[in-house]
């Protein structure tokens, strides 16, 4: 095919493609087949490839994403992305009515379904996507454009050539779509999304565009930011003028006033379960353009809108049985397993009871009829028992599950406890603990490798792992040569972790990663920590009583003290190889905030280099702040920093705070 005829064609196919598209999508009315749909798609692509300098940047090949790699640069939003207010009940919303009513007359209303997704910016030009972002702080976020791209509802052309457009919309996922993707994930044997707004967000951040078109996303287009030579009176004509574009528009509905508002939240409220995506409430906005601007904004949302909130969804279900895991640390926890409900998006079967004392209070009995709601619209629990049908209330057994000892509650706690350091339940997930990234971060040897380990008695404490060789890890079910070298070297490899990481592996309880990192760097090497008591221990800075004498308590145990003489004799690294600050630093017991890009180093290398000189970093700026680092696009928290007065410093003016030994030996490591 010559040149000129390939171009007419991949026009041609485009514009057939961005039609079909938008019916089948966005219409939810499509004119062909899925089939017919691919082999345009097909040859659109063939032709992209053989004459690469026709293929444009919102070419609908596009939509089944890129091979390159997102970066997701921060990007200034054209107009600032805010909030609405929340509110709860009735009263919130007369409240919020009588607020507007004294301001403008007789204000009409629109309400719409919330989604409970990840709200974005979309940029356009001449009618041409040209960028999209995250809402990040309301004033910079991420550049999303390549993942964006895919989602088959956006229009990639606008059918205006509108000079400037700028609207707000909602990436979600359906629950269709969140459905297909918890199965795959299980049964690749991932740790599947919590919930479908969770689902959405990791998705639009996929740094492979493939990856995020794979998904299955969706998108509603709810408001205009920013538009060159438009006049509208009211939002619901701003949304119909959206659709002639080409956009998949919220499902807003006219309310002449707050009780008609209130009847249609009612409704959504009464049918949430018939949208194909979750909601969790409802948005009530004034419709009139020049009431709102009466109205106005606070520094932190608008007057003119607020947002619903719907209370947790709760439903009854059966209790069929309680069961009692044996957690890390030996605790008895209880769970209830009831027949399956769906919940915010997702079927639950089972809940935390969390200890005795909850059961107690609620005198939950197998058998009884529960609510079951979730948390957050993350975590499922028992809410009450809506009718009592079991014959007792539920006790814990006297004894472990796993390996039969008395089970204790100490003073002061309400959870009972299995006290042998040596039982199998404890075993698998403490070594689960141990070999995690926030621990040892042994790369291979998960969950599964792990239990097989266990149960061909292989490995009964986490010391034993040091003493494997290759020819015990090949044995394993599953396991190559090539897979047992590799898993052997990365266990090896783990000897050289610096002392924190192996107090954090312990399992030491309240002991995580930073309170390991203090504890390191204050004593230096684990034998002078060991010998430690609990005064020594409680006097540094955010150490109190119960977590010094959780230390002591510790390595008083003869077993735990045999533990590490087996580490130390398999090589593994026992000393803290970076010391701590000394008191001259000037950046000892200071509080910095890295904002913007720095020209040297990324977030986490600068973070270090604070922390190594005995400074502290904080996510937020405040008042406490001593001293903000800024680099290249610094956004909101510059801005903060400047309205508060604070210190603000560059790279460079930081490494010359900072010793050059202390700088050196933080790189080292």
């Amino acid at each position: 095919m010559e040149y000129n005829q390939a171009a007419e064609r991949v026009q041609k196919l485009s514009e057939l493609l961005d039609y079909h598209g938008h019916c089948y999508y966005t219409l939810d009315s499509p004119e062909i087949s899925d089939y017919e749909y691919d082999r345009l798609l097909e040859e659109l692509i063939q032709l992209e490839t053989d004459f690469p300098q026709l293929e444009q940047h919102n070419s609908p090949s596009k939509r089944v994403g890129g091979v390159a790699v997102n970066t997701f640069e921060t990007v200034v939003h054209s107009v600032p992305m805010g909030s609405l207010q929340d509110v709860f009940g009735l009263d919130g919303l007369l409240a919020f009515d009588r607020r507007v009513c004294n301001a403008v007359e007789s204000p009409q209303y629109v309400v719409e379904p919330k989604i409970d997704g990840l709200s974005v910016s979309i940029e356009y030009e001449n009618g041409e996507f040209v960028r999209g972002a995250t809402r990040g702080d309301g004033i910079t976020g991420e550049d999303v454009t390549a993942n964006l791209r895919t989602i088959r509802s956006l229009p990639l052309r606008l059918k205006e050539p509108v000079r400037r457009l700028v609207v707000r919309g909602e990436v979600y996922m359906s629950r269709k779509s969140f459905e297909r993707l918890v199965e795959e994930q299980e049964n690749r044997g991932e740790t599947p999304f919590k919930n479908p707004r969770n689902a959405a967000a990791g998705s639009i951040r996929q740094k492979n565009a493939r990856v995020t078109a794979s998904r299955g996303l969706d998108i509603l287009i709810f408001n205009i930011q920013l538009i060159d030579k438009a006049n509208f009176d009211n939002h619901t004509q701003s949304l119909e003028y959206l659709k002639r574009l080409g956009f998949k528009v919220s499902q807003a509905e006219k309310c002449i006033n707050i009780s008609d508002a209130i009847k249609k939240i009612d409704d959504i409220g009464n049918n949430r379960e018939d949208y194909p995506f979750e909601i969790d409430g409802a948005v009530v906005k004034v419709d009139k353009f020049t009431q709102r601007d009466i109205l106005g904004s606070t520094s932190k949302f608008p007057r003119w809108a607020a947002a619903f909130k719907f209370p947790p969804e709760e439903k009854p279900t059966t209790l069929l049985e309680i069961q009692v895991n044996v957690g890390r640390t030996g605790v008895l926890t209880p769970i209830a397993v009831f027949e399956p409900i769906t919940l915010a998006g997702t079927k639950v079967s089972r809940a935390v009871l969390h200890n005795q004392d909850f059961i107690d209070q609620k005198r939950i009995a197998v058998g009884d009829i529960v609510i079951v709601r979730k948390a957050g619209d993350i975590i499922p629990e028992v809410a009450a028992v809506a009718e009592h049908r079991g014959r007792e209330v539920y006790k814990l057994p006297e004894n472990c599950p796993s390996c039969r000892a008395i089970a204790v509650r100490e003073t002061g706690e309400s959870a009972y406890r299995c006290p042998n350091l040596e039982c199998p339940a404890q075993l698998l997930r403490n070594l689960i603990h141990f070999a995690g990234r926030s621990a040892m971060d042994i790369e291979g040897l998960g969950p599964a490798n792990l239990e097989s380990l266990v149960n061909s008695g292989l490995v009964k404490s986490a010391a034993d792992l040091y003493y494997l060789c290759r020819y015990d890890l090949v044995s394993l079910e599953r396991m190559g040569e090539r897979s047992a070298s590799k898993l052997h070297d990365a266990i090896g490899k783990s000897k050289e972790n610096d002392l924190e990481k192996l107090l954090a592996a312990l399992g030491i309880r309240g002991v995580g990663e930073q309170a390991a990192k203090v504890l390191a760097k204050r004593f230096i090497d684990i034998h002078t920590l060991m010998e430690a008591d609990e005064e020594q221990i409680s006097a540094i800075e955010g150490f109190g009583g119960v977590l010094a004498k959780n230390v002591v308590q510790f390595f008083e145990e003869s077993g735990n003290r045999r533990l590490i003489e087996r580490f130390k004799k398999a090589g593994v690294n026992m000393v803290c190889k970076t010391s701590m600050p000394s008191e001259k630093s000037e950046l000892l017991g200071k509080i910095f905030v890295l904002t913007g890009t720095l020209p040297t180093f990324d977030r986490t290398t600068a973070k270090r280099i604070i922390e190594q000189a005995g400074g502290k970093v904080s996510s937020s700026v405040s008042k406490k702040t001593n001293f903000v680092v800024a680099g290249d696009d610094s956004g909101s928290k510059l801005i903060k920093a400047n309205e508060l007065g604070l210190t603000i410093i560059d790279e460079n003016e930081l490494l010359c705070m900072i010793k050059k030994e202390d700088y050196e030996s933080t790189m080292d490591d």
